[in-house]
């Protein structure tokens, strides 16, 4: 007899973790329906599109993935349709007005979206009887800089920009759901995560476009601020199993247990490229309340969950090498830098 898989709906699908979390779950066997504010972005970011042409017919069924295009903003009742008549046991959110930099920009539209849409989202989802967990996406941005260390999911928030205390807020109204309601939220904080799909202004696909096309790119601040990249593979497992086994009210790290500095990594890419680092990089003044470092202790979930980040640095910058050479010529002709969405 087989076993129930929950039906699940990932919320932000189109983004770089909610596309790999949808193949992730479409490999579990889970029915999946994405819902994210605009269409399909194109293949080249939605890699569960890639399984589903590589793996055939039984992940491409109708019945195993469904798209919609909803606005949080704009459209909540028709996101509150979609789940009243598909009635998913587990929600997982990856939706957010992210990009730290832009936030000074236009701080109404993160808090918009990073706060007032996910409290009308939540407030409607405690009162549905089959919701079984919900996954909160959120980010170690909430720390601000963790220059004392490895930290771990009890430390202090101290956010530093309006990205994060947009995060931060909808993090601890989360927490008072749980306590008032017994709402069944499960948080995951992922540093740095990094893979074939990634957006192209994110540090290693813009350092590996730059080492394969000549274009010289900037490293802010010289590139000495501190980062534990880690797989989105390693991280979409992970939150595969916590939305399965997670304890209502718990918060996890997600992390790989390596540092490096950004400037150290653009130059580990060039030599794996044969790239001039000296011709390709420009340095520029550092991002405002840019923090210096993110370096979350991973080893609750470790303990807890028997998780392990399974792929290692070389073979995921080798992982997206491949991705970016494969897809070079429809990537040279897409936008390299952030481009926001109000």
């Amino acid at each position: 007899m087989n076993q129930h898989k929950q039906k699940i709906l990932v919320i932000g699908s189109n983004s770089f973790s909610g596309s790999h979390f949808v193949a992730e779950a479409l490999r579990a066997g889970h029915p999946v329906w994405g819902v994210s504010r605009s269409k399909e972005p194109h293949t080249v970011f939605l890699p569960y599109r890639w399984i589903i042409k590589k793996e055939g017919a039984a992940l491409a069924t109708t019945e195993n993935f469904k798209f919609q295009a909803i606005d949080l903003n704009n459209q909540m009742s028709e996101l509150l349709e979609l789940i009243d008549r598909v009635k998913p046991e587990l929600v997982v959110n990856f939706a957010a007005q992210g990009m730290v930099a832009e936030s000074w920009l236009n701080p109404t539209h993160w808090y918009r979206t990073n706060v007032v849409a996910q409290v009308a989202l939540h407030d409607a989802l405690r009162q549905k009887k089959f919701l079984q967990k919900y996954v909160h996406v959120t980010t170690p941005e909430v720390y601000g800089s963790t220059d004392g260390g490895w930290i771990k999911e009890n430390n202090h928030y101290t956010p530093s920009t309006p990205y994060a205390v947009s995060r931060a807020a909808c993090d601890m109204h989360l927490q008072s759901f749980y306590e008032a309601y017994g709402f069944p939220v499960v948080s995951t904080r992922a540093a740095n995560v990094y893979g074939p799909g990634q957006q192209l202004y994110r540090i290693i696909p813009r350092t590996l476009l730059s080492a394969r096309t000549g274009r010289k790119m900037e490293l802010h601040g010289g590139g000495h601020s501190i980062r534990a990249f880690i797989h989105i593979q390693d991280v979409v497992s992970a939150t595969l199993k916590l939305a399965l086994e997670g304890k209502p009210g718990t918060t996890w790290h997600l992390s790989s247990q390596k540092s490096i500095s950004i400037r150290k990594l653009v130059e580990h890419i060039c030599t794996a490229t044969g790239a001039d680092f000296n011709a390709l990089v420009e340095e520029s003044e550092e991002r405002l309340g840019k923090d210096q470092s993110y370096l979350l202790d991973s080893s609750s979930i470790r303990r807890v969950h028997g998780w392990t980040d399974q792929i290692s640095m070389d073979e995921g910058l080798k992982e997206t090498l491949s991705w970016v050479d494969a897809n070079l010529s429809t990537l040279k002709t897409l936008p390299w830098s952030y481009q926001h969405k109000t």
